[in-house]
């Protein structure tokens, strides 16, 4: 579970969010990354036997760096005030399917899917839904995946209006082809994150996710 101590840190860098209140804070940052990496240690180590795509996985591979790229953003804050936990599961492609872990106070969530990927990917992604929709269907119809997940997210600026092109206006499974990114989310209560049992149980969470990012490393994998 992540320490109390952690979510103070953010909470506190989230009001404090300039460079010379980090510093002045350093120390309280190299606990949180202790915190952080020894969280991430412990999904790997529970994820791994039940997902062998994360078997070369190190902490590293899973971590996300504090400072924030700013150079295009009208947001000029130079940290990011949550933590997140990225586990790809496949590591030739560096946006592959894979599971998220996001902690804020007010804002948690656990993910799985892909998110918007580049062209060719989402190509790849489309064709393999045109031809095999009824093996996604039958994996987010699954008793144990509506158990904690609504289906694919679903906004205005993750679907198109419209079908893509090159592929049927009417095809039967449409909606899923109008998709840029294929993920599904469940929400975090702040309540639950320090419980003893939080990583064990959030992983379960997670692991429900397995087929659907089986399905579309499958359609990646294909030429």
């Amino acid at each position: 579970m992540i320490s109390k101590h952690s979510l103070e840190f953010l909470r506190d860098l989230k009001t404090n969010n300039n460079r010379d209140w980090f510093l002045e804070n350093k120390k309280r940052y190299e606990e949180f990354k202790k915190d952080y990496h020894q969280l991430i240690q412990a999904f790997l180590e529970i994820m791994k036997p039940q997902d062998s795509n994360l078997e070369l996985l190190e902490v590293k591979n899973c971590t996300f760096r504090i400072n924030r790229d700013i150079r295009f953003s009208k947001n000029k804050s130079p940290y990011k005030t949550h933590l997140g936990i990225w586990m790809n599961t496949n590591q030739g492609n560096n946006n592959g399917p894979g599971y998220y872990i996001h902690i804020e106070k007010g804002g948690s969530f656990i993910a799985g899917g892909m998110y918007s990927p580049e062209s060719d990917d989402l190509k790849k992604i489309r064709k393999e839904i045109a031809f095999f929709h009824e093996d996604l269907e039958v994996i987010l119809k699954d008793k144990n995946f509506k158990k904690f997940y609504s289906g694919l997210e679903r906004t205005e600026s993750n679907s198109l209006k419209n079908g893509p092109k090159d592929f049927d206006k009417e095809h039967p499974a449409i909606e899923f082809l109008k998709l840029k990114s294929f993920v599904a989310i469940h929400k975090i209560a702040d309540g639950t994150l320090f419980n003893e049992n939080f990583v064990k149980a959030t992983a379960e969470k997670l692991i429900v996710l397995k087929p659907l990012l089986v399905f579309l490393n499958r359609g990646l994998s294909m030429d």
